[in-house]
């Protein structure tokens, strides 16, 4: 089991730690609920230093990326961050990533935290494939890389304090070098995944202490609080972003979990099983990831089949919880194209009993 370099800080606040992807990690501190609501209102830290950080660099990057990601990497400039995921050859999705460009020559990948190791297969296996070095043009940074995601509507604010460079105007998803609570060279971008604002913070493992320490402090007339995984888990369920295996994994498309935003099938750019999925666009879909709210009492959980109203099976959930900001039960499953219509009655198997639900727009949460 490994540690984060900010693991003491976790143990020292009582946070119910548990495994996770590897590592000891803070699941929650006070409670999920109450955590939420800070990053919704106010400001939370997340140690998210259990993601994996690859670098690609030299003359053949931009080809590898091109290649191996689905979005078009040529659209991004220096500063510039995107979403994207890997498809697998076989129609799936290795994992969702993003793509920071750092130069014309050098991007880091962020990657998920359970993934690591297979993610890194698959890039180096490609970047072999284009005589690339592993080591020097593929890197991988995991181990050494610390991580932070300060979110809500009130972290820039908070985090400003912190640095002479202007954060407040950054658009989001953009990225700057700067000098950050006295230490240089830290990577500040305008991402994360909780929908509320905020950034996220990349340093060396040896300027955890520091950068915790001073970011408690910068944020403490803000309330700042520490936020364990599972308010990160209902933060992104509200937003509709798909969780890798649970939402999206090696057996369900982009198109199906509906990024077909991040898809691009232009002329200039050939990736993997991009004429399988131009084929599965043109043929239409099958099934589609849809958000649901239910209309009876329940919760819905993950792997709870979903029925139609004769109450067979079409498909089953893949995230479920009880909102904390809308205070409704809603969900994420894959269903047939013919019940993916907003509106469309669709049933939840919540222990034996079928609870009618309703397939409706995402996001769940609008904002206040």
């Amino acid at each position: 089991m490994k540690n984060t370099p900010f693991t003491k800080f976790h143990v020292a606040l009582g946070a119910k730690m548990m495994p996770f992807a590897g590592y000891n990690m803070p699941i929650q501190y006070e409670g999920v609920i109450a955590e939420h609501l800070t990053v919704r209102k106010s400001v939370g830290v997340f140690d998210v230093s259990h993601m994996g950080e690859i670098w690609v660099r030299g003359p053949q990057a931009l080809d590898l990326l091109q290649y191996i990601t689905t979005n078009d990497v040529a659209k991004l400039y220096d500063g510039k961050v995107q979403y994207s995921c890997m498809p697998n050859g076989k129609g799936g999705i290795v994992d969702d990533i993003l793509v920071y460009r750092i130069t014309a020559q050098s991007y880091l990948l962020v990657v998920n935290a359970a993934n690591i190791e297979k993610d890194w297969n698959w890039i180096t296996q490609h970047a072999l494939a284009l005589g690339m070095q592993i080591g020097r043009d593929v890197y991988n940074a995991s181990d050494e890389t610390a991580q932070l995601a300060i979110q809500g509507p009130l972290a820039l604010k908070a985090m400003q304090k912190l640095t002479s460079a202007s954060i407040l105007d950054m658009e989001y998803y953009t990225w700057k070098y700067l000098e950050f609570a006295g230490i240089k060279n830290i990577l500040l971008s305008t991402t994360g995944y909780t929908g509320s604002g905020g950034c996220e913070i990349y340093m060396p493992n040896e300027a955890a202490d520091t950068i915790w320490k001073a970011v408690f402090e910068a944020g403490k007339e803000y309330g700042i609080k520490p936020i364990g995984l599972g308010a990160r888990d209902t933060l992104r369920l509200e937003m509709g972003f798909c969780l890798y295996g649970n939402d999206i994994d090696d057996t369900t498309s982009p198109l199906e979990a509906g990024l077909g935003w991040i898809t691009k099938f232009t002329d200039t750019k050939n990736f993997i099983d991009k004429e399988y999925l131009l084929q599965q666009k043109k043929d239409g879909l099958k099934r589609k990831l849809v958000g649901f709210v239910l209309k009876d009492k329940g919760i819905p959980r993950q792997h709870y089949p979903i029925c139609n109203a004769s109450g067979n099976k079409i498909g089953e959930v893949t995230s479920g919880t009880m909102s904390p900001s809308l205070n409704i039960p809603i969900g994420l499953g894959y269903v047939p194209i013919e019940f993916s219509q907003l509106g469309s009655e669709i049933f939840i198997d919540v222990r034996g009993k079928l609870l009618k639900a309703e397939v409706v727009k995402l996001p769940f949460y609008k904002g206040e």
